[in-house]
């Protein structure tokens, strides 16, 4: 049986968790820590077992802890090149407390913490069958959505959007949540495939440290398989990604990037962030750039924090959800540094407060919270069934698969945009005083961040390289775009142009002025994050350029 610390873990978690789920968490009988080995400490190359199912790792002192506390199992959660993470499982009735205390007094860690837990941030619902692509509200609001009071245009402004960019299939998106129903007609051809895979043939060929790891992992079972056998990762998976224009079902944010399956939930909607922390780690290793959690759980974690650093560092976007307790409490990973974090929205634009499925329920808010997105009776498709289209879920889980769409549809239109560039990109550019005047103020605010997404807007903004730039001198460019820190403007024919430039913020105040050195100026940009106009006067008239500053 678990140990009193345990049992209050899990009662928290499951206080916390209550209103993300329709099942109750299981409390597992065997405890786990997370742990990451110092850059000096080096294992042995195979872990062995002793006669008792001890397992050690070739470190003298983590070895004779891991015999005092009965280790029975080491997984590696960063394969090849990545840091030395590891997640260790003790057996049922371990004092998790004592055991990290020793773990970290050995000296041979960076940190050692409890694996925790957390759940999917969405909850299903079933209606009758009516006119599908006018079920999807968060794309194409007209105002006669029927299951919720709805606004003519409280939308991402999607078929504007699908006007400008509809994906491209060399951009590859992970989805890390309860799998997804891989034989779906909707996603025919657009489940990404491991190329470097022999299928089936008991190998791991490409030596990513995965067995046939050909269309996605299961880091619940650890197999190869990632179907999903509860069904928010399908909901989700669909939102962002369903084949658009195919006279079937829904369409999703995203018509053509690549779907990578990585199973990290289990059949109750819940994981250990071990689970979570793999996926990451195997996502960036094999191409992804872009990262969807629709996921979270209340205990901060560094372990987790470091994998979300590789991505960031590797160019990866991950995008998480706030989860659904309608409080300002943090969930992770979406209260993590580099994570592009999303709230819900209902088809009346007003922060979802509460959810369809329980009166407490509400899209949570904060000081980490980026944007919000659609969220709340968003229809989608079904983990058992091909043919049926009459399932909606409600949560935050809903509204950050479409964020991740627009990620991924940006980085089809400039596949060179940081993970920087592409969070300055979305926030700026989003409808801002959309919802309740008291709670929706201008700018940032803690309840919408800085707004509902506009994917129309975001893809209007064209982000400009040095090399792009000078394809085309007859026109001012400015480069890069977003921003940080300096930018360069530069200008064709310099004799058409004044010297004097000045730079607006969104309200029409002039926060800069300076004049150009040349055909080529590169200024400091002593400028908050946000929205600003770069004014030139030539002989025509004046200029302008949108600019976004991160």
């Amino acid at each position: 049986m678990p140990t009193a610390f345990m049992k209050q873990l899990y009662a928290l978690l499951s206080l916390c968790l209550l209103s993300t789920t329709s099942l109750a968490q299981t409390v597992p009988e065997a405890p786990r820590l997370l742990v990451r080995l110092k850059e000096n400490t080096k294992p042995a190359y195979r872990q062995t077992v002793d006669y008792k199912g001890i397992v050690t790792l070739g470190i003298q002192a983590v070895d004779a802890l891991n015999v005092v506390y009965k280790c029975q199992s080491i997984s590696r959660l960063a394969q090849g090149n990545g840091p030395g993470v590891y997640s260790l499982t003790l057996p049922a009735g371990t004092s998790v407390e004592q055991a990290v205390q020793a773990y970290r007094a050995s000296g041979q860690f960076e940190y050692v913490e409890p694996d925790q837990q957390g759940s999917g941030g969405g909850v299903q619902a079933v209606t009758p069958s009516d006119q599908l692509y006018n079920r999807q509200w968060g794309l194409k609001n007209n105002g006669s959505f029927s299951l919720s009071t709805a606004k003519a245009g409280a939308d991402i402004k999607m078929e504007d959007a699908w006007a400008i960019q509809r994906g491209d299939s060399t951009v590859v998106v992970a989805i890390i949540d309860t799998g997804c129903k891989l034989d779906h007609p909707e996603f025919a051809g657009r489940i990404w495939k491991n190329r470097k895979e022999i299928p089936n043939n008991g190998l791991d060929d490409d030596r990513n440290g995965y067995v046939d790891d050909v269309q996605g992992w299961n880091f619940v079972s650890a197999s190869n398989n990632p179907t999903d056998d509860y069904g928010h990762g399908t909901n989700v998976t669909g939102i962002l990604g369903a084949t658009g224009n195919n006279a079937i079902g829904y369409a999703g944010v995203d018509w053509n990037c690549k779907l990578m399956i990585c199973k990290g939930l289990d059949d109750k909607n819940n994981g250990y962030y071990s689970w979570w922390i793999s996926a990451i780690y195997y996502a960036v290793d094999n191409g992804a750039r872009v990262i969807n959690m629709s996921l979270g759980g209340v205990s901060n974690s560094q372990a987790m924090q470091d994998a979300v650093n590789y991505a960031y560092a590797h160019n990866v976007t991950v995008v998480a959800c706030m989860m659904n307790t309608n409080t300002s409490s943090p969930y992770y990973p979406a209260a993590l540094d580099h994570v592009l974090a999303v709230g819900s929205t209902n088809p009346d634009d007003t922060r979802t407060a509460p959810f369809f499925w329980d009166s407490s329920s509400g899209s949570n808010y904060g000081k980490h919270i980026s944007v919000v997105a659609p969220g709340n009776y968003v229809y989608g498709l079904n983990h058992l069934n091909n043919t049926s289209y009459n399932t909606y879920w409600g949560g935050t889980s809903q509204a950050t698969p479409h964020v991740a769409g627009l990620v991924s549809l940006l980085l089809a239109q400039n596949k060179t945009r940081t993970p920087a560039q592409l969070k300055a990109l979305i926030e700026q550019t989003a409808d801002d005083r959309v919802g309740a005047a008291a709670q929706d103020v201008t700018g940032w605010d803690q309840y919408y961040g800085y707004g509902r997404i506009n994917a129309a807007r975001a893809l209007s903004y064209a982000v400009v390289t040095a090399a792009t730039s000078r394809r085309d001198a007859g026109e001012l460019k400015l480069y890069p775009n977003p921003a940080h820190q300096t930018l360069t403007i530069q200008v064709g024919e310099a004799q058409q142009f004044r010297r004097e430039y000045s730079l607006t913020n969104a309200t029409g105040q002039t926060v800069l002025r300076g004049q150009l050195a040349g055909p080529e100026t590169t200024i400091p940009l002593p400028l908050a994050p946000g929205l600003y106009q770069l004014l030139l006067p030539t002989e025509a008239g004046v200029l302008v350029r949108k600019l976004i500053v991160y």
